[in-house]
């Protein structure tokens, strides 16, 4: 009885109102949670010095629906070999560009010349090695780790089909002393 005047719902009125509740925020949390936003944490150091190991992300899963990934972001996709395995990498060629690393440096062959990327994403005196030259599909991407010299990137994975392309970070919320919005592009285009 104390509990009856304690609480004046019905006990079929709290389990209806309850059971209400989480389906509401079901409806609400899932398709977020599978086609909005998903939450990352970054497992290694191929991405160092902009994410480090154990920082958490948020994951854009929406925008690759209204347009294609653009040089500069940096993307989660699937690992081409381990589909259940997550990469974090920088993109660097878009479809039907040809990817030169020379002497070093990356760049973007255009008519028979090369635009070299500027990266001040890197750290200072990162070289890109081994020389290389890849040209892209009609829906392949030339990824790789910022870090370059440990990252398991497009140099050994090869291009990377679009839609292993998962999303773009969006927000580090985690060390909170890094925590940002993330933007997406800096710095990554060919020479002027």
């Amino acid at each position: 009885m104390f509990m009856r005047r304690l609480f004046p719902f019905s006990d079929k009125g709290v389990i209806a109102e309850s059971l209400r509740f989480a389906v509401i925020a079901a409806l609400i949390v899932i398709p977020f949670r599978y086609w909005v936003a998903q939450p990352f944490i970054v497992r290694g150091a191929s991405m160092d010095p902009t994410f480090f190991d154990g920082e958490y992300l948020v994951i854009d899963e929406l925008s690759y629906h209204f347009r294609k990934p653009q040089r500069g972001e940096v993307v989660v996709l699937r690992s081409p070999e381990l589909p259940r395995v997550f990469l974090i990498k920088r993109v660097i060629g878009l479809p039907g560009e040809t990817v030169v690393i020379a002497n070093g440096r990356v760049a973007i062959e255009r008519s028979g010349e090369l635009a070299y990327l500027e990266e001040p994403y890197l750290a200072a005196q990162t070289r890109t090695y081994p020389d290389a030259r890849t040209t892209l599909g009609t829906d392949e991407y030339f990824v790789l780790g910022d870090n370059r010299e440990p990252s398991l990137d497009s140099r050994r994975l090869g291009s990377v089909a679009g839609e292993l392309i998962t999303g773009r970070t969006l927000v580090r919320l985690w060390p909170a002393a890094r925590a940002q919005v993330v933007t997406g592009t800096v710095g990554a285009r060919p020479e002027q």
